[in-house]
C-alpha cells in the first residue's frame, strides 16, 4: 500500500469446482433495505461516495454485526486470518442466521488463515446458502501451522505469497475495508494484547468496484472450495450453529458483550453511522493472480503502483503503518520529500510494541537518515495507557500493537486499506484499499492519529549532536529521555537477527 510511495525512484490450484458469481445487479441492490438506505443517503451527493472511519474496535465489531443482520441478499467476507474467540464465534453465528434468512454468504479466506480450521469451515460450507473458499491452498499439512510450514517448503516460492485483503460487503450496498481480520485482538477483546486498527465504512459509487474486486478473487483459480480438502455432513452447519449459540449464551452477561450491545443499539438507532463524509473515492486492489506469478511483478502491475501514480504530496504526508520497512529507495524518496519542504510524518510500532521484531530490525537502520532529513518519526509504545515503564526489559507480550495501514496526503486525501509500508505488501501479498478525497474525512484521521502520537502513548525519536538516537516519552506524567531503545533483550535479539540475515526483501 504505502510502500509504493517509498519504492518510487504451492501447488497450482485446480480450475475445476468453480462456480462463477457476479455482483448483484443495481436493481437487486436497490431492492434491499440497505440498498434503499444507501441510495437515499447518496442521492443528494451525485457521484460522491459516503465514507466514515471505524477507529474503535467495539464500533468495528458492532458495524459488522449490524451489516450481517441487515443483509437480505448477499454477504461477502474476505479475510487473511480468522481466529477462534468470542468475536469470531459471534460473527459466525450471525452469518449462519443470515443464511437461514435466505442470504447468500460467500467467505473467502487465505489458506494460511484456514490452518487447523477445516472442520469448522466445512461445517459452514455445508449450509446450502454458504460457500467457503480458501486462497492459494495447499492440500498437505492443513491441521497445524508447523506441519503446514514444512509442507510449504518445497513450493515456498508460491506459498510465501498470501491474500492479505479484508472486505465485509452487505448486499453490495454498504461495505467495510481496512486492516481488521477476524479475531478478538482486532475488536478490543484480545488477551494479553489488542490491535489499534482502522477500517473505512463505505457506500455509494465506490461499492461497485469493491464488490467487483471480491468477485474477481472469488472466481479466480487460486480460490478453491473448502470441500476439496474437507467435507462435512449436510447437517453439520446445524450442529455448529447450536454449539456457537450455547457457547455465546453463557457469555452474554460479560462486560465485553454489554459494551457491544450498547454500541450495536446505538448504531442501529442512528442508521449505521452518525455522520458520513462525502467525496470522490476509488477502490484499488492487486490482481488476484499476483501470488501465482513467477518472480517479482512490475510495480505498475501492483496496487502499490496504482497508488503511486495517484499520489504526489505537495504539502504533507502522514504515513501510519504497523510494519514499516522503507527500503533504501523508499528512504531516499521520503528524505527527498522532507528536504523539499513537505511535512513528512511516519507512525509505526516501537520495538517493544512490535509483534514481529524481525521486521523492526529491517526498519531500524533507516531511522537516523530519515530524521536528519526532517522526517518526523513516532513509535507507538507497547502500553497504550502509558502506565508501564519502558525501561522494564522483562520478556512478555505488550498490551497493544499498532495495526493500522493508512496514508494521509496533503489536506484532503486519505488511503485506508490492508497493506503495510513494506516490500511484502508491495511485491508478494495481494491487498485492497480505498483512496478518498474528503477534507473532513482526513481531518477525522489526523485527529485520531494525533491522539496516538501523544507523549503518553508514543515515543518521539530524536538525534543528538553526535547522531545518536533518543526516545522521548512520558512515564507517570514525567518527561523521560531514553538513550537505549526500549524493549526486551529477546526482542532486540530478533531485531538484530533480521538485519543480519538480510530478510528485508521478504518482509
Amino acid at each position: 500500500m504505502l510502500a509504493l510511495l517509498l519504492l518510487l525512484a504451492g501447488c497450482t490450484a485446480s480450475p475445476v469446482l468453480r462456480e462463477h458469481a457476479t455482483a448483484l445487479t443495481p436493481e437487486a441492490v436497490a431492492s434491499t433495505a440497505l440498498g434503499h438506505w444507501a441510495r437515499d443517503q447518496a442521492e443528494p451527493h451525485g457521484r460522491l461516495s459516503g465514507l466514515a472511519l471505524l477507529a474503535d474496535g467495539h464500533d468495528a465489531f458492532a458495524m459488522r454485526s449490524l451489516l450481517a443482520d441487515q443483509a437480505e441478499q448477499r454477504l461477502d467476507i474476505q479475510t487473511y486470518l480468522m481466529g477462534d474467540g468470542i468475536t469470531t464465534r459471534a460473527l459466525l453465528l450471525r452469518v449462519l442466521e443470515a443464511a437461514e434468512r435466505g442470504v447468500t454468504v460467500r467467505l473467502l479466506l487465505d489458506d494460511i488463515g484456514a490452518v487447523g480450521q477445516d472442520a469448522r469451515l466445512a461445517a459452514l460450507d455445508s449450509h446450502p446458502r454458504i460457500q467457503v473458499r480458501v486462497y492459494n491452498a495447499l492440500s498437505l499439512g492443513r491441521g497445524h501451522l508447523v506441519s503446514r510450514v514444512l509442507a510449504s517448503l518445497p513450493v515456498a516460492g508460491r506459498q510465501h505469497r498470501r491474500m492479505h485483503n479484508k472486505l465485509w460487503l452487505a448486499d453490495n450496498a454498504v461495505g467495510i475495508v481496512g486492516g481488521r481480520n477476524l479475531g478478538d485482538e482486532y475488536y478490543n477483546a484480545g488477551s494479553p494484547r489488542n490491535f489499534a486498527d482502522l477500517d473505512l465504512l463505505a457506500l455509494g459509487p465506490v461499492m461497485e468496484p469493491l464488490s467487483r474486486s471480491f468477485d474477481l478473487y472469488w472466481n479466480h483459480g487460486l480460490a478453491q472450495p473448502i470441500r476439496r480438502y474437507r467435507r462435512a455432513d449436510p447437517d453439520a452447519w446445524q450442529a455448529l450453529r447450536d454449539r456457537l449459540a450455547v457457547w455465546l449464551e453463557a457469555r452474554t452477561a460479560s462486560t465485553y458483550f454489554t459494551v457491544l450491545s450498547e454500541r450495536y443499539e446505538s448504531r442501529f438507532r442512528s442508521q449505521l453511522t452518525d455522520a458520513l463524509h462525502w467525496g470522490e473515492a476509488e477502490a484499488l486492489w492487486d490482481p488476484p493472480g499476483k501470488p501465482a506469478r513467477r518472480g517479482r511483478p512490475a510495480l505498475v502491475e501492483t496496487m502499490a503502483g496504482q497508488l503511486a501514480q495517484r499520489v504526489t504530496p505537495e504539502s504533507r504526508l502522514l504515513l501510519v503503518s504497523a510494519y514499516f520497512v522503507p527500503t533504501e529507495a523508499g528512504s531516499r524518496r521520503l528524505q527527498a520529500l522532507a528536504e523539499a519542504g513537505i511535512e513528512v510524518t511516519v507512525v509505526t510500532n516501537s520495538l517493544e510494541a512490535s509483534d514481529v521484531p524481525v521486521v523492526h530490525g529491517a526498519y531500524a537502520p533507516y531511522r537516523a537518515a530519515l530524521l536528519e532529513s526532517g522526517v518526523a518519526l513516532f513509535e507507538l509504545r507497547g502500553d497504550l495507557e502509558g502506565d508501564g515503564d519502558p525501561r522494564d526489559e522483562s520478556v512478555g507480550s505488550s498490551a497493544s500493537v499498532l495495526h493500522i495501514k493508512a496514508l494521509g496526503i496533503d489536506q484532503d486525501r486519505l488511503f485506508v486499506g490492508s497493506a503495510n509500508a513494506d516490500p511484502r505488501s508491495v511485491w508478494w501479498n495481494t491487498e485492497v484499499g480505498v483512496l478518498a478525497e474528503s477534507e473532513p474525512l482526513l481531518s477525522d484521521f489526523t485527529e485520531f492519529v494525533a491522539e496516538g502520537v501523544g507523549p503518553q502513548q508514543s515515543y518521539v525519536l530524536e538525534l543528538d549532536a553526535r547522531g545518536r538516537l533518543h526516545w522521548l516519552t512520558l512515564i507517570d506524567g514525567r518527561p523521560v529521555h531514553l538513550e537505549r531503545e526500549p524493549g526486551s533483550a529477546w526482542a532486540r535479539f530478533l531485531a538484530c537477527l533480521g538485519g543480519v540475515l538480510g530478510l528485508e526483501p521478504w518482509l
